[in-house]
């Protein structure tokens, strides 16, 4: 293994992974309407209610979890004690989602919070971990659910309150990733961490604008550091910018010189069908969690991917700030994903 620190540090946001750090096994589990979709054949548990058999929405959440890190964890044949540290995080108020599974499954904890960056951001902290040497084998995951997120961020279900078309779907679901050295599972290569973002705006249910200068300036990061550009990956997913913010992050990037026509998309777009009620998109950590760990991963490990670049974007707003008036702050992390093979 090579410690030079050197060749971990690509600039003070972007760092580099050479010591063949690879996704040994992911997973996923979702509700209903995003086993409706277009990936509904490729998630791994499918719920037919938002309840997932249990008695709150909270607690279907908390499920979800659990079973995408245990059906991770059989897929790499590993249990909980194989596992050195957990990187998790969640939408609800001090990621509890988290903090309860994580005592499930008996893993040293390492909680985290990127509201929907959350997927990203606990994959590249994995895999620098590993990198680095500090761990064997890490867990990366992340949750959201629609009616936790709801009940939090805005009205409980039942009081139907009317949205614009602006508004977004939270992803029902759960991501789960086993990260460690050599096998065939696809290389975690580079990592750029965003910075916050803040262009002003006030609107919690315009997530697509507040988010999509906060994707504009990873990116433009992460070319600027690696050298890559745009036709460097075979595909480059947003984790929800959906409908909103998917035009805006093409036509920012366009003015700093870089086309994403031929390769970009994004998971909020991805993980419904058009004909779905689903407003602009979807949302949420499960957004880009369940699309990363499912198609994108399928892609690679099967060669019809061989370069991805997963730019997961979250608005870091709460109810209290929202509610006294300040903008959005938001930020992106990006990981890049190479093809599987030794």
């Amino acid at each position: 293994m090579n410690n030079g620190s050197s060749d971990f540090r690509v600039s003070r946001q972007t760092w580099h992974f050479p010591n063949d750090v690879r996704i040994l096994s992911t997973a996923t589990a979702v509700g209903p309407k995003e086993g409706e979709g277009p990936l509904g054949a490729l998630f791994d548990k499918v719920y037919d209610d938002m309840y997932a058999g249990q008695d709150s929405w909270e607690n279907a959440e908390r499920q979800l979890l659990e079973d995408a890190v245990n059906l991770a964890l059989d897929k790499a044949n590993l249990s909980g004690q194989d596992i050195d540290v957990f990187f998790a995080g969640d939408l609800l108020n001090q990621n509890i989602t988290t903090s309860f599974t994580a005592e499930k499954v008996s893993i040293p904890l390492m909680g985290m919070y990127g509201a929907c960056s959350t997927s990203m951001l606990t994959l590249a902290n994995a895999a620098a971990q590993i990198n680095a040497g500090y761990a064997n084998k890490a867990l990366a995951a992340c949750s959201s659910h629609n009616a936790t997120a709801e009940r939090q961020y805005r009205y409980p279900t039942e009081y139907g309150g009317q949205k614009p078309p602006s508004a977004q779907w939270t992803v029902t679901g759960a991501g789960a990733a086993v990260v460690g050295t050599g096998g065939s599972g696809p290389r975690i290569t580079y990592a750029t961490i965003g910075k916050v973002v803040d262009m002003g705006i006030k609107d919690p249910f315009d997530m697509g604008s507040a988010m999509a200068p906060a994707a504009a300036s990873t990116l433009q990061t992460h070319f600027k550091d690696t050298g890559r550009n745009p036709n460097d990956y075979d595909l480059i997913v947003t984790g929800d910018l959906a409908a909103v913010g998917f035009p805006i992050l093409k036509d920012l990037m366009k003015m700093d010189g870089y086309d994403l026509d031929r390769v970009y998309n994004d998971c909020g777009l991805m993980v419904y069908s058009p004909d779905q009620e689903v407003f602009a998109g979807g949302s949420g950590c499960a957004s880009s969690a369940v699309v990363t760990y499912s198609y994108i991963m399928d892609q690679l490990n099967k060669g019809k991917l061989n370069k991805v670049l997963v730019c997961a974007t979250g608005a870091l707003l709460s109810p209290v700030s929202y509610q006294q008036g300040n903008s959005i702050p938001c930020i992106a992390h990006a990981v890049s994903i190479e093809g599987g093979g030794s």
